[in-house]
């Protein structure tokens, strides 16, 4: 584990940032940060460009950011400033939030602020208030990592995982929630594998024992909050 730093953003915004090479240092990472343990857990994933109807999506994300900060949850995402990840960090400083919104990403495919960027590495988003950096050099190669630092922030508290849009890396994420036995919540009409999962929902294709929920945005809220205050792990 690389000692914790500060990152200072243009916009005046700072974020605490780790690099963790080996799973067996996270708990030591995330005790350098001073973020509290067993307290809910939110995994958001989804798309990173193109997000269609992106403004549509903004009242979701407000009432999301406004229930983890009732719960005194942690969000963990991909941290980059694209797609749902920019919606979290814009819904987390409009609401003047407190609750820790960690971005968890392959070291190798972003770019610190101030730093030149090269040809592939996406910015950070700004508002994020952790960052943890990971190994890899590829898209994808945070999708473990996530699960792993919301199992960790979570620890005897529940967890749920929301997906919003997404593509390949997303379905890789969801993959990798419902193997650790993580709730889904899937927002119906926000576009691609999200809309998949609610074709394949509507189909029958969707083995039961799954734990999958597709809903409308309206009803996905409600669902979040079943979820982290105990309604399932």
């Amino acid at each position: 584990m690389d000692a914790d730093t500060t990152l200072a953003f243009p916009s005046g915004r700072r974020a605490r940032a780790v690099r963790v090479r080996d799973e067996r240092d996270l708990g030591a990472a995330l005790a350098a940060f001073g973020l509290e343990r067993d307290r809910p857990a939110l995994v958001l994933v989804g798309g990173a460009d193109d997000l269609p109807d992106a403004q549509g999506l903004g009242p979701l994300f407000a009432e999301v950011v406004a229930l983890a900060e009732r719960l005194g949850a942690s969000v963990v995402d991909g941290g980059t400033d694209a797609g749902i990840m920019r919606l979290a960090g814009e819904a987390h400083a409009a609401a003047r939030a407190t609750f820790p919104l960690v971005g968890v990403a392959a070291e190798a495919t972003v770019v610190l602020p101030r730093a030149a960027p090269e040809d592939g590495d996406a910015p950070l988003e700004p508002n994020h208030t952790h960052f943890v950096f990971v190994p890899g050099s590829e898209w994808g190669d945070e999708v473990p990592w996530l699960g792993r630092v919301a199992a960790a922030l979570a620890g005897r508290a529940p967890s749920a995982t929301l997906l919003v849009d997404g593509g390949d890396v997303a379905l890789r994420d969801v993959e990798a929630s419902l193997q650790a036995g993580r709730a889904v919540v899937v927002v119906a009409g926000s576009g691609r594998a999200a809309d998949e999962f609610a074709t394949g929902a509507a189909a029958g294709a969707m083995p039961a024992s799954a734990p999958v929920t597709v809903l409308a945005p309206a009803a996905v809220p409600g669902e979040v909050a079943r979820l982290l205050e105990g309604g399932a792990s």
